[in-house]
């Protein structure tokens, strides 16, 4: 959307999280992340599984949203922290567009929408309802069934909605609703890395947190082939025993996403970090013989002035081994790739903007039980 970047595409997901009324037995989660499953015929990251969520739309910057968020500053989101330089993908300017709609309401509204799309899924709230007040009393609940149209007709709104973006817009003033862009909160910022080939992509990730069981998904048969809802240790479970694949910014987060076993200790944080807003990533690839790491800023061997644009040379290429590199490293910060289902998260350096740090191999959750015991 924004002219000035014309190396990547913007896009926004949402780490949708449903659950919290019981744990499993021998589980360590109370809830369930929903996951989707790309079309093997997609040009990027084909039969891998991502979270919900697309490339913004010109439909979701439009000042007609205006009339139907309430009338503060960000449309009632609660301010983010100054002190810290804001990710681009949120501080630049859109002139091209001609809208008052700020960045990152936009980019909350295609997650939303993206949601719809892919899922099924609403996460819509009724058109006057107090902003915010959700969000902070704990984890929000969707619309009632009987606020809902049948669902033959909301599987026609779906599919008008894939054609054309700005029917979503038209969907929520027939339901008198607006997007709950009080329930997302600011998680991270992936860009895709230089010098992979095919697209890239400048990626908002929020988290959303749902207090009530999952509800019901459905692929929509074009771009995704199947959905699922799994915790984050059957997620990783699934993927070590090669049943799904999920790329590496997937995998850091369901990693992160171990440190919380209860929805309710997620939401907390995730509600009260999200004031801190987020530093955008770009993994730099390094090559070595048995396999490549994708370092993260904060790691040692993070170069200083990383090629973002793929303008350079955007890799870095070794001799030595992995283990090799990982012998006497002191500040980790990398995800380190042997096979394409042999992926390990290390770090050890102090998170930025009061987030959190993955659970590593020899880690643990909150009720003491290995994220990794089951795999």
């Amino acid at each position: 959307m924004n002219s000035r970047l014309r190396h990547w595409r913007e896009a926004a997901t949402v780490l949708l999280a449903a659950g919290g009324s019981c744990r499993r037995p021998g589980g360590a989660f109370d809830y369930e992340l929903l996951l989707l499953r790309r079309s093997p015929r997609s040009s990027f990251l084909p039969s891998a599984h991502v979270f919900p969520g697309g490339v913004v739309d010109a439909a979701d910057f439009s000042p007609d949203w205006l009339r139907l968020l309430p009338d503060r500053p960000r449309c009632g989101l609660s301010p983010v922290r100054a002190g810290g330089p804001r990710a681009p993908l949120f501080a630049d300017e859109r002139p091209e567009l001609s809208s008052a709609l700020p960045g990152d309401v936009a980019f909350r509204i295609c997650a939303i929408r993206e949601t719809f799309e892919e899922a099924g899924v609403l996460l819509l709230v009724p058109d006057g309802h107090p902003a915010g007040e959700p969000a902070a009393a704990g984890p929000v609940r969707l619309l009632p069934a009987e606020r809902l149209p049948p669902a033959s007709e909301l599987a026609e709104w779906r599919q008008k909605v894939q054609r054309q973006p700005g029917s979503f817009l038209q969907l929520c003033r027939q339901l008198r609703c607006v997007p709950n862009i009080w329930a997302l909160h600011e998680w991270s910022n992936w860009l895709t890395p230089a010098g992979r080939g095919g697209r890239r992509y400048d990626t908002a990730f929020y988290l959303c947190c749902l207090g009530q069981g999952p509800p019901q998904a459905s692929h929509d048969e074009v771009e995704l082939t199947a959905c699922q809802w799994s915790t984050p240790s059957e997620a990783l479970e699934l993927f070590k025993s090669k049943d799904i694949w999920i790329a590496p910014p997937q995998f850091y987060e369901l990693r992160r996403l171990c440190n919380f076993s209860s929805l309710h200790d997620l939401h907390r944080f995730g509600f009260e970090r999200a004031s801190e807003g987020c530093e955008r990533w770009l993994p730099v690839l390094l090559v070595a013989p048995d396999g490549h790491m994708q370092l993260l800023p904060g790691d040692e061997l993070y170069p200083e002035d990383p090629d973002v644009t793929g303008e350079r040379k955007p890799n870095l290429a070794t001799h030595k081994r992995i283990e090799d590199l990982m012998k006497g490293a002191n500040n980790l910060h990398r995800i380190v790739t042997r096979d394409l289902h042999n992926v390990t998260v290390h770090v050890n350096i102090q998170p930025k903007y009061k987030h959190i740090n993955p659970l590593t191999m020899d880690s643990k959750v909150g009720n003491n039980e290995d994220c990794n015991s089951k795999l």
